[in-house]
């Protein structure tokens, strides 16, 4: 694969724009007669090409913010920015496009198609974007990430760490700017979740990608270049990393 040059998007001045920005975001949900607040207030940016991990206890907001980030959920209130674009209150259809091109998602529970084989799984995206090449890309991503020999297989004939390799590769078929990982170690024994973690920065790394990734587990937050933590829906603590 190649190595981005710069994923950054600029404006005319030449002003660079973060790939994300939420401001005074709040998130509160209906239980009968209740508001549940699960966010209240969070401001943040993510520069272009960062590796961010917003680290939580359950139910501190982690899950939340990074649905409200990549446009799964809206917010109550504040405003969400998407390479300088306000989509707080754009469509579901005019959101979908972005997600299938500019987002990929890495979920912990996978996600797979349990009809299609590994291949198909990872080359549906850029067959619904209409990429000439969906297959070959696809078994190109299955060849890195060592799974060429199960391109054939079906979700039940994987095993965990498999299946989190195949939804990374179809995360990233469409060359995403950005890539959310959520828990994407939460299902898996240490050594599957240590080898999904070292695609993940290699990646990273190599693409140029914006990473965003939500754990509760410390020793897996300290890998990334800054750590945003949250408790009852606040953020109460920031720490940087050297690259």
């Amino acid at each position: 694969m190649n190595k981005a040059t710069d994923t950054s998007e600029k404006e005319p001045s030449g002003i660079i724009v973060p790939a994300l920005q939420a401001y005074q975001v709040s998130r509160q949900y209906r239980l009968g007669e209740r508001l549940l607040p699960v966010l209240q207030e969070v401001s943040l940016e993510v520069a272009s090409g960062e590796f961010l991990v917003i680290e939580g206890a359950s139910g501190s907001g982690k899950t939340t913010l990074l649905s409200l980030l990549s446009g799964l959920d809206k917010p109550s209130q504040g405003r969400i920015l998407v390479e300088g674009r306000d989509i707080t209150d754009v469509s579901e259809d005019d959101l979908a496009p972005m997600r299938n091109r500019t987002f990929g998602f890495v979920f912990q529970s996978f996600h797979l198609i349990p009809a299609l084989s590994a291949l198909e799984n990872v080359s549906f995206p850029a067959e619904l974007a209409g990429a000439p090449r969906a297959f070959e890309q696809a078994r190109a991503l299955l060849d890195r990430v060592g799974l060429a020999q199960r391109a054939g297989s079906f979700p039940h004939q994987l095993s965990g760490g498999e299946k989190q390799r195949v939804a990374l590769c179809r995360a990233l078929i469409n060359r995403p700017r950005i890539l959310f990982a959520d828990e994407p170690t939460g299902n898996l024994d240490s050594e599957n979740g240590r080898v999904v973690l070292d695609l993940l920065r290699e990646f990273h790394r190599e693409l140029g990608v914006t990473l965003v990734l939500v754990t509760h587990n410390a020793a897996i937050a300290r890998i990334a270049g800054r750590i945003i933590r949250l408790r009852d829906g606040r953020v109460v603590g920031e720490e940087r990393h050297a690259p």
